[in-house]
């Protein structure tokens, strides 16, 4: 079991197949994700990575925090999760992950916010069809209509659908197609809608009830770390002394 990304949703964009065939897909980026911690059998009970992302001022950080990242000797993330794997596919803290642990062509479940739509009724929130146009219906149109039912039971029952909250809950999609990565730009574009709203946090792991014909990167897609250029001018220089 591979650990998962953590990646800022950008917004939906769309993509043309060889055929011409039109792909909506959401546009998600995997930046500066790097390993924070690493949970082990021995010392925790079960093999876990701790990746974080995004940057915050050291300043804004409790003192836990700032012990916490000074251990693990990486840059302060804003945004930190836990990802469960198994030993084989265990990383070392520092690691930074790239677009390039997902391939095209495989799926995928994503996991988010949900964008928060406040108090709403029940046509929103359920679906309810409401009530009749006419026939005595009296500034009671888009009512959910009779709540309970009669002495027996003599109550309502818990989990009635009713108006209340809508949104602002965790969210998972399931088996969403990888359409295109961009490693160089760390994007990745998963065909479809994901939740939540623009600039927020996303949870991609593989999916568990889906499996496509693809070859994954094990333990996982690490980015590459191009030397400098100065050290590779040094190196140059000196094998052409010799």
């Amino acid at each position: 079991m591979r650990t998962g990304l953590v990646a800022k949703k950008l917004g939906m964009s769309r993509i043309f197949e060889a055929d011409g065939t039109h792909v909506p897909v959401t546009v998600l980026r995997v930046d500066g994700l790097k390993v924070v911690s690493v949970k082990t059998a021995e010392k925790n009970g079960y093999t876990a990575v701790q990746l974080g992302t995004g940057s915050i001022k050291a300043k804004n950080l409790t003192k836990p925090m700032k012990g916490h990242f000074a251990k693990a000797g990486v840059e302060p993330k804003k945004k930190l999760c836990e990802f469960r794997v198994s030993e084989d596919c265990m990383l070392s803290v520092g690691q930074e992950l790239s677009a390039s642990h997902f391939v095209v062509g495989q799926y995928v479940d994503v996991c988010g916010t949900s964008i928060g739509k406040g108090f709403a009724g029940v046509m929103k929130r359920h679906n309810f069809a409401g009530l009749e146009a006419s026939h005595g219906v009296s500034i009671s149109h888009r009512s959910h209509g009779s709540t309970g039912q009669r002495q027996d039971p003599g109550k309502v029952f818990k989990g009635k659908k009713m108006a209340g909250h809508m949104g602002a809950e965790r969210v998972t999609v399931q088996n969403l197609k990888v359409a295109a990565i961009d490693e160089a730009k760390g994007l990745i574009m998963v065909k479809g809608a994901v939740p939540g709203s623009e600039n927020s946090w996303i949870r991609i792991t593989d999916a568990v009830k889906k499996t496509a014909n693809v070859t994954l990167p094990l333990p996982a897609g690490l980015k590459t770390i191009n030397e400098p250029a100065a050290v590779k001018a040094e190196v140059s220089a000196e094998n052409a002394s010799k």
